[in-house]
């Protein structure tokens, strides 16, 4: 079967079969096909996409490119959560030992921080000691002994989407939807999966801007899943502010801390982490309901059980004991500490999420290019959100920085985001809509 077959029957708008995309991706992943005919059926895909059992026969095939995890000898289900990434988005930490903590495991594999967005496995390695990317055997033993790890992909899980994704990346053909779909699912399914729970973000602070087109990228994704055989559900949620307080990523581990332990809680990402929990306990078959699920969500947080799920996973995992019990004592801090203070009196009526998640990339908090390292320390606190009453001389936001020429760049940035208006805003709904497994 010659890969530029393939690649004329998807330019001439015909359906590709499953042995077909098996047998292209296979030599992706062994290097026989070259990065020209990658790029060439990308393109064809990209102008002429792909019908549902297309995109689950590419999902498989990604998939079963490498190595895939086997939790069979685990006493209960396996599930996880996969967000398409925003602003102040820590919801992870937060989420994987409330579930875990209610009966499930949560083997959560997650990404680095890309484009304006922040990556969980960055804010996971501003814990001193903690090991992201652990060898096999310690995986399994901090899932099976926390009921949870959040942990990095490995070169060995889903290799022919790493090659795929590159090529797209420098090709212009990263928008397209079948193709997005194979990359996020083929990563998640190789995680030896029950069931799953899709985040899709919308709004200034998402890759998808447009509420259609995370509909659709929230339908497909939850399509093609279930098509290969893992119940899966999505919930879209706005990203038309930052979800947390914080924007960083030391910051938003501290973040996460104060909402386990009870200190504080961001009304929005409170409701979206509750949302999610209860989505993946129905998932689970650990709730029978929506109610339910949020009512054993809220008994995990409400007596200590999930803040002791996620120190136990930080201990096992190499980081401090002690961590949920004095987390400023290990957590990187930046020198400065600078205030953005409002420019005049009103309420806040917008945000451009998106320029609040650069701020922090150019902080030091993200990355401009794949070896850039990582700041942890630095960020943005005490974000006031879309609502709240701005006053002359009191703070927008709270500036964490390596020096005064930074926090005074990001002090413009920030101003230049805020929209303060006279009239208080309506509310905008934190949870927009739910896709259910069966579409």
């Amino acid at each position: 079967m010659l890969p530029q077959e393939v690649i004329r029957k998807k330019r001439d708008g015909k359906p590709l079969s499953p042995d077909e995309i098996a047998h292209f991706v296979a030599g992706m992943t062994s290097g026989k096909v070259t990065e020209g005919q990658v790029a060439a059926l990308a393109m064809a895909v990209f102008f002429n996409g792909m019908s549902r059992d297309e995109a689950v026969a590419l999902t498989l095939a990604m998939r079963d490119s490498g190595d895939t995890l086997d939790w069979s000898d685990l006493p209960g289900p396996v599930t996880d959560k996969h967000s398409t990434g925003g602003v102040g988005d820590n919801v992870s930490l937060m989420l994987a030992p409330i579930v875990a903590a209610c009966g499930a495991y949560v083997p959560m594999i997650s990404g680095r921080g890309l484009g304006h967005t922040g990556g969980t496995l960055d804010k996971m390695d501003a814990i001193p000691g903690y090991v992201s990317q652990p060898a096999n055997a310690l995986f399994r033993k901090t899932v099976r002994t926390a009921g949870c790890a959040i942990i990095g992909q490995t070169a060995a899980l889903a290799p022919a989407d790493k090659r795929f994704y590159a090529i797209r990346d420098v090709t212009a053909t990263v928008e397209s939807v079948p193709l997005i779909t194979a990359s996020i699912l083929s990563k998640k399914l190789a995680a030896g999966l029950q069931s799953l729970v899709l985040d899709v973000k919308v709004g200034n602070g998402a890759f998808m801007a447009k509420s259609r087109d995370a509909t659709e990228l929230a339908k497909s994704l939850v399509e093609v899943a279930n098509g290969a055989g893992t119940r899966t559900s999505a919930l879209i949620t706005g990203m038309n502010e930052p979800l947390a307080s914080a924007a960083g990523n030391a910051v938003e581990v501290l973040n996460a801390v104060d909402f386990l332990t009870g200190r504080r809680r961001d009304r929005r990402l409170f409701e979206v982490t509750m949302a999610l929990a209860a989505e993946m306990l129905i998932a689970a078959g650990i709730a029978g309901s929506n109610r339910e699920g949020i009512s054993r969500a809220t008994e995990a947080l409400d007596r200590g059980r999930a803040a002791e799920t996620f120190g136990l996973m930080v201990a096992t995992l190499g980081g401090p004991a002690d961590f949920m019990e004095r987390p400023l004592a290990y957590l990187p801090k930046a020198p400065l500490e600078h205030a953005v203070h409002a420019g005049k009196n009103g309420y806040v009526t917008g945000i451009e999420t998106r320029d609040i998640g650069l701020a922090v990339v150019a902080l030091g908090g993200g990355r401009t290019a794949p070896d850039d390292i990582v700041d942890h320390a630095v960020g943005i606190t005490r974000l006031l959100p879309v609502g709240a009453e701005a006053v002359v001389g009191e703070p927008l936001a709270i500036v964490h920085a390596r020096s005064q020429a930074a926090a005074e760049k990001a002090e413009r940035e920030i101003h230049a985001a805020y929209a303060i208006g006279p009239a208080r805003p309506a509310t905008q709904k934190a949870v927009v809509r739910r896709i259910a497994p069966g579409g």
